[in-house]
């Protein structure tokens, strides 16, 4: 067997790029605009969403990011958008039965400022006009007339009692609105000296004429609170009268220029009632003048009744994408914000501000599903917003963070909007398994897959894409030969030989990279050499860690040996994942065997460090052992497997394959060459089946063995399946190419295991395998621990012992 398995040959290590095709499209560009590359089923379903207008057909875009989910998704929004209506503007106006709930009204695009501007110029007439108004000479004579009748009453009273006191000797005084007494002697007022030298009698006379005076008087004026309730009642309607006659006709232009539209005429007929009071309240200069100054009196009239635009368009623009970043409460569901006064929180009608789902309601909304999720209140009002076609900004804990007993409730505003989330595939199956709600919301899947088909009309669509980013982005152009570059990298991002990485965005940052270096050589054309210095760049930049474990394979801190036999070693691999970046390392994997019946131990397991799907693997072994070997005999065995030197958690199951292959050679004590590492996992019935990461852990082995130096004889051993996963590096495809390293496709454990030993694993042929293979003498020494631990060997000796 060990002669049949030859070294892949090296077209089989990486897919071929024509560079003809690659010439032929790039003189020839894709002859359509190209949006987005591949991916038909996720478009399709973007179209087929945008198709239903009815309720509940809601898009999740699954997929990961980097595969240009946004952009294709915008880009289809926005070319659907311009074939839907503009949709309505919505503004708030002030309730004045109300103020609590302000009431939402909607407008014909481009109306909302229009009416804005009207009462912007309506209020500054307002403010114009008044308190000049009260000083016309019309105004200032009705207001002299009641005036005059109110002193008429009081001067003929003041008069009746003045004239009652001076037939008593007594002199009425105003001063400073107020009345007093005083007496009179010979027709002169006396002062308190001179009304004291008099006689007690005197006195006592002039005490009682003042006494009944000031009775008198009080029953004179005793209706000068009416007087003054009437006056002041006559004035105000004076003056109501004097404002609705100036605002009148500023309203009624405005009514009949908005007769249609029953929402502001029924706004502006509030505004005609409330405007009165306003200008009597903030614009009537005839009070006090201290704080005449102390109010900006045109922005008070502007917070009262002006309106709020939530959202405006323009005549004929397109319907509304928006995507929104921060899926917050406040940022999609609007939020009213209030400001402090005397140490108090008020707010108004005014401080409603727009949400995500108000800018972009009669359109489409983008959010990221996980920050959506991250909030169960958001998630929870936006399920109710879709469920009632309603902008749910009642909820009771909007206002939660604010300490003020006054808060708004705005009339609910109709919701039209479709929604598109974009999120990865287990937050989508976490989500159709938690809520229920989800698939009934959300009834359109758009699944983005990590893989393009590499067709002829992909590649030239590919090709196109990269030229025209570079023409207009990086301002540069790019070759041929950095074009075929590119698209094995893509290959590469893939695993596969025929198929393209739906990663897109990592070619466009490629090229954006080796443009960099093109610049740095004065050259307007980006080459291959200048992608794979960007490709080594970024190698470098975050191959610190890689290098260190070279390092200590190199200073012999981990023991890892890549010429020489050993037995019950193994050279397993792995891959490790740092930030965006992955790089493969070897592995020392040990195994040993004796007598006991403890089974196949995982170490790692044992101390908490493999995960589940490694411990399976583990768990496959014995499976495998007792299948082929132990038909006749039960398998009973101890053995432990180790992957050295390892201190951190360990997951997956492609290192099933060298532990076996490690178990198998301490069973025989048959050495492994360790020229060769492995990589594979294995089934029950010891078929290879095929793993992640094998390109970088073929790459990981190679760079070991070029440190110490290509022997001719090292390569590494990999799973059949693996073939059409193998996009190596140039640098080992030309060590291939020369001979000095290699690779073997194996499809079951026994083509490993001949490869490892350079022995016949040998076949079963009549229940028996062949004398001195690797399956006999696993099969004889199994039988052999089986029989110790039974104790029928010790029987054995015993009766020839006897004999």
């Amino acid at each position: 067997m060990t002669n049949k398995i030859a070294p892949l040959p090296i077209q089989a290590l990486a897919p071929t790029v024509s560079l003809a095709h690659v010439e032929s499209c790039m003189r020839n560009p894709y002859p359509e605009s190209l949006t987005f590359i591949g991916q038909q089923r996720a478009q399709s379903a973007l179209d087929f969403s945008l198709g239903m207008d009815l309720p509940g057909y809601n898009t999740f875009v699954m997929g990961e990011a980097a595969l240009g989910r946004f952009t294709m998704v915008k880009d289809k929004l926005e070319a659907h958008s311009k074939t839907k209506p503009t949709p309505n503007e919505w503004l708030y106006v002030n309730n004045y039965d109300d103020h609590r709930k302000p009431i939402a009204l909607f407008m014909q695009p481009g109306q909302s400022k229009e009416l804005a501007d009207d009462m912007d110029e309506f209020l500054d007439e307002v403010a114009d006009t008044f308190p000049a108004a009260f000083d016309n000479p019309g105004y200032q004579r009705k207001k002299k007339s009641i005036d005059k009748e109110f002193d008429n009453k009081y001067d003929a009273a003041i008069t009746a009692v003045a004239e009652l006191a001076a037939k008593k000797s007594v002199a009425l005084i105003e001063e400073s609105n107020q009345v007093a007494f005083a007496p009179v002697i010979d027709g002169k007022q006396l002062d308190d000296a001179e009304f004291a030298a008099l006689d007690e009698k005197v006195q006592e006379h002039f005490f009682d004429a003042i006494d009944k005076l000031e009775d008198d008087l009080i029953e004179a004026l005793i209706e000068l609170p009416r007087w003054k309730r009437e006056s002041s009642e006559k004035l105000r309607n004076l003056k109501k009268q004097t404002v609705e006659t100036a605002t009148k006709p500023l309203l009624k232009k405005l009514e009949l220029k908005y007769a249609s539209h029953i929402g502001v005429i029924r706004y502006l007929k509030d505004v005609r009632i409330e405007i009165v009071d306003a200008v009597l309240e903030w614009l009537d200069d005839s009070g006090s003048e201290e704080n005449k100054d102390e109010f900006d009196h045109r922005g008070m009239l502007n917070d009262f009744f002006a309106p709020n635009i939530l959202v405006e368009y323009k005549d004929g623009e397109a319907a509304p994408v928006v995507y929104e970043p921060n899926p917050t409460f406040g940022n999609i569901f609007g939020k009213v914000e209030y400001a402090t006064s005397q140490g108090n929180l008020i707010t108004s009608y005014r401080s409603i501000q727009p949400g995500a789902l108000h800018k972009a309601n009669g359109g489409y909304l983008i959010m990221d599903a996980d920050k959506v999720l991250a909030n169960s209140q958001v998630w929870d009002g936006l399920k109710l917003s879709l469920k009632t076609h309603q902008i749910k900004n009642d909820l009771p804990y909007q206002d939660s963070s604010v300490g003020s007993s006054f808060t708004l409730r705005p009339q609910l505003i109709p919701l039209d909007v479709k929604i598109i989330l974009l999120g990865s595939r287990d937050l989508y199956y976490a989500i159709s398994d938690y809520d229920e709600e989800f698939a009934e919301l959300f009834r359109v899947l758009a699944d983005f897959d990590y893989y393009l088909p590499s067709s002829d009309k992909l590649q030239y669509q590919f090709i196109t894409k990269v030229l025209e980013y570079c023409d207009k982005t990086l301002n540069c152009g790019i070759s041929a030969c950095g074009l075929a570059r590119l698209l094995k990298f893509s290959y590469r991002q893939a695993e596969h030989h025929t198929k393209l990485s739906a990663r897109f965005a990592d070619v466009l940052e490629l090229v954006a990279e080796a443009s960099f270096y093109a610049k740095q050589d004065n050259m307007t054309e980006v080459t291959a050499e200048h992608i794979d210095e960007a490709i080594a760049g970024k190698q470098y930049r975050t191959g610190q860690l890689s290098e260190n474990m070279l390092s200590d394979i190199k200073e012999g801190h981990t023991l890892i040996e890549t010429d020489g036999e050993a037995i019950a070693k193994i050279n397993g691999l792995t891959v490790l994942h740092i930030g965006d970046t992955a790089f493969g390392t070897p592995a020392r994997i040990t195994a040993t065997v004796y007598a006991g019946s403890d089974g196949v131990i995982d170490v790692e397991r044992e101390a908490d460090l493999g995960k589940s799907i490694h411990s399976k693997g583990v768990m496959l072994l014995t499976g495998y052992l007792g299948n082929k070997y132990a038909q006749n005999f039960s398998l009973t065995l101890s053995a432990n497997i180790a992957i050295e030197q390892s201190y951190g958690y360990i997951d997956g199951d492609s290192a099933s394959l060298a532990e076996l292959c490690g178990l198998i050679s301490a069973i025989t004590q048959l050495p492994i060459n360790q020229s060769l590492a492995l990589t594979g996992s294995i089934n029950q019935h010891g078929e290879v089946q095929a793993i992640g990461g094998v390109n970088e852990k073929i790459e990981g082995f190679f760079k070991l063995c070029k440190m110490r130096g290509l022997t001719g004889q090292q390569g590494v051993i990999i799973p059949q399946s693996n073939r059409v996963n193998l996009v190596l590096d140039d640098e080992v495809l030309q060590e291939v190419e020369r001979g000095r390293f290699h690779i073997y496709a194996v499809s079951n454990v026994d083509e490993a295991l001949s490869l490892l030993m350079n022995r016949d694993a040998g076949e079963l042929v009549g229940g028996e395998y062949p004398e001195g293979s690797i399956n006999a003498l696993t099969l004889a020494r199994l039988q052999q621990i089986a029989d110790v631990v039974s104790g029928d060997n010790e029987k054995e000796e015993t009766e020839q012992d006897k004999e």
